[in-house]
């Protein structure tokens, strides 16, 4: 009986794609519950932090709404939402594009750096997570996704 069996207590799969696929599910959603506890630490969520990083990425330079839509990891996210929570806190600051007034420039503030510089010191806690796997083995599993992802659309 494999972990997983052992931890959702189902005595077998109907296949191998059939077993692979609840895992991906089990396992994504414990790294989820992990991510949200750690980001819970600094007041923030895991979805707020994916923009803030970015944005740290696009510092000095401004991303638009649309920019940040496309960049982040959870599609399903409502960007202009959190980019508002995010300026209510001062992590970012928003305005209307110089371009494109029905655009809107979002950029990183000094507090949200900071903020980020102070996860950065702890955010080899959510790296360990895969410490159960060697160099070789990551890679393998980061090829592994990267061979599913190429039939997403």
């Amino acid at each position: 009986m494999s972990n997983l069996e052992k931890l959702i207590t189902q005595k077998s799969f109907s296949n191998e794609y059939h077993k692979g696929l609840v895992s991906l599910i089990f396992v994504g959603n414990w790294l989820t519950s992990r991510h949200q506890q750690f980001f819970k630490n600094y007041d923030i969520t895991m979805q707020q932090f994916n923009i803030l990083r970015i944005l740290r990425g696009q510092h000095p330079q401004a991303a638009s709404i649309n920019v940040l839509k496309d960049r982040m990891l959870d599609k399903m996210s409502d960007v202009s939402r959190l980019v508002e929570r995010l300026r209510k806190t001062d992590l970012v600051e928003r305005k209307s594009s110089e371009l494109d007034r029905r655009s809107v420039d979002v950029r990183i503030t000094t507090k949200g750096l900071e903020l980020l510089n102070r996860i950065d010191e702890d955010i080899n806690q959510l790296e360990n997570t895969l410490k159960g796997l060697d160099e070789q083995e990551a890679a393998q599993l980061n090829h592994l996704l990267d061979k599913v992802l190429d039939h997403y659309s």
